[in-house]
């Protein structure tokens, strides 16, 4: 009996020192990494905290401290690697990096962290966005503002600078119909300007291939979004061209009133007073 009892009080104390030399290697993994971070050196750090964390839960109750430390501050590492990604303009593995910490602060219940990363996925694609339109990548930056749009329909910027790219790339309709989404969400003023400038580049094109018909729809159009001498000039030409006098008196008549001091300006009255005859 009294060997039984020396042999079970052996395993325990061969246990506890195994615990002890666990935990003190554990420690020294952790201490590694917060050595690594406060040296700058995110991407080590994450490893020692990673593998500290696993092995301080493997340990149990002697391990919950270190493994609290380690589930901490493992999330927020992620996070600020995804911002040392922004603030290289480097926005496609930033934008992966941020989803990692999206998935990452979830495990780890970090809901503060789940919240900062998700709100800076969008501002990232439409700096990425903002970027390929300046370079002039309309396709690139047109599949960065849908991304945000598939996301969040109602962001109206995002919506707004779709329309800009889609616009450069000639898919004009497309381009109305995002210019229109803009306006609806919180950008009016500056997609009117977009809608009035694209029926109006239209309207020249209609006049250009005689598509009179065609054109005064689009200059009359774009003076529905912000009425513009251009327009009605258009407008007022392609109706002389119809022998629609009324209307061309009335487009030319607009014409003058928005631009009296124009170089034509004696032409256009000239014209004026022979349709009224």
């Amino acid at each position: 009996m009294k060997k039984v009892l020396l042999s079970l009080l052996t395993l325990a104390l061969s246990l506890g020192l195994a615990s002890a030399q666990d935990l003190a290697q554990i420690t020294e993994t952790y201490n590694n990494g917060a050595n690594a971070l406060g040296s700058g050196d995110k991407a080590t750090a994450l490893g020692y905290f990673q593998t500290a964390y696993k092995q301080a839960v493997a340990l149990g109750a002697d391990g919950a401290d270190i493994a609290n430390n380690c589930k901490n501050a493992i999330p927020n590492i992620v996070l600020s690697i995804a911002k040392d990604y922004i603030k290289a303009a480097d926005y496609d593995k930033a934008i992966e990096q941020l989803n990692t910490a999206v998935a990452t602060a979830k495990e780890f219940a970090a809901d503060a962290t789940v919240d900062e990363a998700e709100k800076l996925i969008p501002q990232v694609l439409t700096q990425k966005g903002n970027a390929l339109l300046k370079n002039k990548d309309f396709e690139g930056a047109a599949a960065a503002f849908n991304s945000i749009l598939a996301a969040d329909p109602t962001n109206g910027v995002a919506a707004f600078r779709l329309g800009q790219a889609l616009s450069s790339t000639g898919k004009t309709k497309e381009a109305i119909d995002a210019f229109l989404k803009a306006a609806e969400n919180g950008q009016k003023d500056n997609a009117f300007k977009q809608l009035a400038t694209t029926f109006l580049k239209e309207a020249s094109s209609d006049l250009k291939d005689k598509d009179y018909k065609a054109a005064i729809e689009n200059a009359v159009k774009s003076c529905e979004y912000l009425e513009s001498a251009n327009a009605y000039k258009i407008a007022g030409t392609a109706a002389t061209s119809l022998g629609d006098k009324a209307k061309a008196i009335e487009y030319l008549s607009k014409y003058l009133e928005l631009s009296p001091s124009a170089s034509d300006a004696a032409q256009i009255k000239a014209a004026i007073e022979a349709l009224k005859k």
